[in-house]
């Protein structure tokens, strides 16, 4: 008797009607297609909901601040600007200490040295510091471009705009406290030139805007929409003299997987078979096999760049490092997999030793070793990684680690999800195109009935009814 559990109440409801003819949940039975192409879409928009809602939704998980705008703080030697991260508990002791700040800078201005015995010419230059902490704001309401951000002209009549009351920023905006300390400084600017002039800048201290910022996920984990426009930015950077483009990355990335894995493929998959058809050789390779399997490849890494050198051989030879020594015991352990009834029907009907492995246990294995190589395939993408990193530096990883290291995960993200991406229509394609090679088998007539398939399949008709199409009135 089923035990009483939500689960196996939520089973009995879906089984009422329609679906208790056709249920969702039955032990090894295949749902219908529709069924698995919903389910296959949902466990790709599942993760990418999740993220999208720690990203965008406030109330559930932002543990940072990230700064939209920024201040000096005279007792911190550390410089905080526009899109830097600060933790939720962090924050507002950075505001109250820029409000202390300016507390203290209108204090002494009351007084009878509002310099403080700074000179002028040090006191303009901190307060030009002062008139380009509005540029991230003006940049992201279209104010100014880019290149303006260090424009003092453009920013200064920004200043004055604000403090007027002509325009105001939309998003972000500014802070009521922020709009009085423009205001004040607009005052004090204004008061010595109504237009920007760098010689005749204010040289009474102007006060520091109270930091602002938006609630936001860690550094290492960028929204959806940040890592979809990096993505963008860096696959349309064109390759310089000592920097390859992305595309030319994701070659090389290639050579290396593929490279490895051949050659993996070309030494491994005869010796699995000789192991899997005849015990003599499974006990004189397999356990040697077995035990270098266990050893950590990268540990190699030294030696292969001293018999390969530094350029992209130690990396192949890497990846084969990785992947040959599995792909042997999985291919002998298939081989062994072959029904005995087959072999011995052949015996029967005279077949040599030579004739048992060429035209019985070889042909007889094909469909599942085809599967081993698709899945040991996925093996050597685990490899890429760290064999880029073999010798000099290369490909999509050492752009990975080069941003890595600098913290712009927005540009990690894209091509880490390229890998998978690479990886899984490889063997979408594979899976698909095994129901061509292979047509006697169970993937075989899955893969006839898929869509993808049926366009593939129709093409040469297609093309041979056109070309029929167009001879037939030239014969009459």
């Amino acid at each position: 008797m089923l035990p009483t559990s939500p689960l196996f109440a939520f089973i009995k409801m879906s089984d009422s009607g329609k679906n208790a003819r056709d249920p969702w949940f039955a032990v090894r039975r295949e749902l219908s297609p529709k069924r698995a192409t919903v389910l296959t879409v949902v466990s790709f928009t599942l993760p990418l909901l999740i993220w999208s809602a720690v990203s965008y939704l406030p109330f559930l998980w932002h543990p940072d601040i990230q700064l939209q705008l920024s201040a000096n703080r005279k007792d911190v030697s550390t410089v905080y600007v526009a899109g830097d991260r600060l933790s939720k508990g962090f924050f507002p002791e950075f505001q109250e200490a820029v409000r202390v700040q300016n507390a203290e800078l209108n204090t002494q201005l009351a007084s009878e040295d509002p310099l403080a015995g700074a000179s002028e010419s040090t006191v303009r230059r901190a307060n030009k510091k002062v008139l380009r902490h509005l540029a991230p704001l003006l940049i992201q309401n279209g104010w100014i471009s880019d290149d303006q951000s260090t424009d003092d002209e453009a920013i200064y009549h920004a200043w004055g705009e604000l403090a007027s009351g002509e325009r105001s920023l939309k998003r972000p905006s500014l802070s009521d406290e922020n709009i009085e300390i423009v205001e004040a400084n607009w005052k004090a600017m204004s008061a010595v030139s109504p237009n920007y002039d760098s010689d005749n800048f204010v040289s009474v201290p102007l006060l520091s805007l109270v930091p602002q910022g938006k609630a936001s996920n860690p550094d290492y984990l960028p929204a959806p929409d940040k890592v979809l426009t990096s993505g963008i930015k860096i696959f349309s950077i064109p390759a310089e003299s000592d920097r390859p483009s992305m595309l030319q990355r994701v070659g090389h990335s290639l050579q290396i997987v593929f490279g490895g894995f051949l050659l993996a493929a070309l030494i491994g998959v005869p010796i699995g078979v000789v192991c899997g058809t005849y015990p003599f050789f499974s006990r004189l390779v397999e356990p040697f096999t077995d035990f270098f399997r266990y050893m950590p490849a990268p540990t190699f890494s030294t030696l292969l760049v001293a018999i390969f050198l530094a350029n992209d051989a130690p990396k192949i030879a890497l990846v084969f490092v990785g992947t040959f020594f599995q792909l042997v015991l999985v291919v002998a352990n298939t081989t062994r997999r072959l029904d005995m009834p087959l072999l011995e029907a052949a015996q029967t009907l005279g077949a040599s030793q030579h004739q048992l492995l060429s035209k019985v246990v070889v042909p007889g294995i094909m469909p599942s070793l085809y599967d081993d190589l698709r899945i040991l395939l996925g093996w050597a993408w685990t490899w890429l990684v760290i064999a880029e990193l073999v010798g000099v530096k290369s490909g999509l990883t050492e752009f990975i680690e080069t941003q890595g290291r600098f913290r712009n995960f927005d540009l990690v993200f894209p091509v880490i999800i390229l890998i998978g991406l690479i990886g899984f229509f490889t063997d979408q394609i594979l899976s698909l195109i095994k129901g061509v090679i292979f047509p006697y088998t169970e993937d075989g007539a899955k893969a006839a009935s898929h869509p993808i398939m049926k366009a593939v399949l129709f093409l040469p008709r297609l093309v041979r009814r056109l070309l029929g199409g167009k001879t037939t009135p030239d014969a009459a």
